[in-house]
């Protein structure tokens, strides 16, 4: 079995499917187990790398995601989570979605001065922004690089609403520039919490904030008068699905108002990743995970149909389904008020605001 070094979610070197050729470590001379524990302990070290993109807003044309347009400010995630769906994305960049995609990351140093000149364009219309669509803008090295916040200036000046997602406490950090768009409905955050195990949650995203800090991160930032909410996600049958009406309800004791939830995916190199891990981490619950999700997506591990994909069909499909909406009522999270986002205060370059009855 590969090995996998410290603090990681992931050794493996998958084969980039766009690259003709790939390179296989040879592990026949590691043994004995000393050796391999040994192989086990050596650290890679993370690699920043500048992203040189032109543009920082991507349009998304998916129908199950809520979100039309999106900025990341980082490519590839340190947290290291076995699961990400993002994983793939890196082989775009000629590294593989093992390894690489946690420990070479791409930083978008231009990105709010990219974004400026986005909403400054006669072209763009005020509309709500996600960020953290794919990688999460409150990875560990945005506590030293500030690009997150960078953005988060330009939107406040702006008054270009903003949706976060993220599984990191440092979000609190911004919570000036927060309550200031909160002052006209400017953002909300949804705090991810696949797990109320701590011992799980470190196996499964090494690299991120721990549920208790998550749950306090909710805390603080409902005590700030921000609409903040949780995913649970994502589902991984046969591991955390019993897990997710606690969840929910510790959630709403911290005063979260809303929730949502998706369902394990598998695409690509995202597979071998995360069936490495189930070996390495739960060998004994890996059968039961991969039925699980076979039940789930007809036969497959995986199924990339619009409407399919987030959620499953069938009777497990069905189970998740009720158990979400069972936990929605008990915990109170189906009878809390959130409030939509406003894009009419968007405020254009010289500071007038926007007639949209024109």
């Amino acid at each position: 079995m590969p090995s996998t070094p410290r603090g990681r979610g992931s050794g493996l070197r998958p084969a980039n499917r766009f690259e003709s050729s790939s390179t296989v470590e040879d592990l026949s001379d590691w043994n004995t187990a000393p050796e391999r524990e040994e192989l086990a302990k050596r650290r890679v070290e993370t690699q920043f790398l500048p992203d040189k993109t032109v543009s920082i807003i991507t349009t998304n044309n998916s129908p199950d995601i809520p979100f039309n347009k999106s900025l990341n400010p980082y490519r590839g995630c340190e947290h290291g989570c076995a699961y990400c769906y993002a994983r793939p994305t890196h082989e775009y960049l000629g590294f593989n979605a093992g390894i690489d995609f946690e420990s070479r990351i791409m930083v978008k140093h231009e990105a709010p001065r990219l974004l400026e000149a986005a909403l400054s364009s006669p072209r763009w219309q005020p509309e709500c922004l996600a960020m953290s669509g794919v990688t999460d803008c409150y990875q560990p090295v945005e506590r030293r690089l500030g690009i997150t916040r960078g953005c988060l200036g330009v939107l406040a000046r702006f008054r270009n609403p903003v949706g976060i997602v993220t599984k990191n406490a440092l979000v609190t950090r911004d919570l000036d520039l927060l309550r200031e768009m909160n002052q006209w409905q400017g953002c909300a955050v949804m705090i991810t919490i696949t797990t109320l195990d701590a011992d799980l949650a470190r196996k499964l995203e090494p690299r991120a904030a721990s549920p208790r800090q998550r749950l306090e991160t909710i805390g603080k930032l409902a005590e700030a008068g921000i609409p903040v909410g949780v995913m649970t996600a994502p589902i991984i049958p046969g591991l955390n699905d019993e897990g997710v009406p606690e969840i929910l309800q510790q959630a709403a004791d911290h005063g979260a108002t809303g929730a949502g939830y998706t369902l394990l995916r598998l695409p690509w190199s995202v597979e071998p990743v995360f069936l490495e891990w189930l070996d390495r981490e739960f060998p004994s619950k890996k059968a039961r995970v991969i039925q699980r999700l076979k039940d789930l997506r007809e036969g497959e591990l995986y199924q990339s149909d619009f409407g399919k994909r987030m959620t499953g069909q069938g009777i497990w499909a069905d189970t998740f389904k009720k158990m979400f909406s069972l936990g929605m009522r008990r915990s109170g999270l189906i009878n809390r008020e959130r409030t939509p986002l406003n894009t009419e205060a968007f405020r254009p370059p010289g500071g007038k605001q926007l007639n949209l009855t024109l």
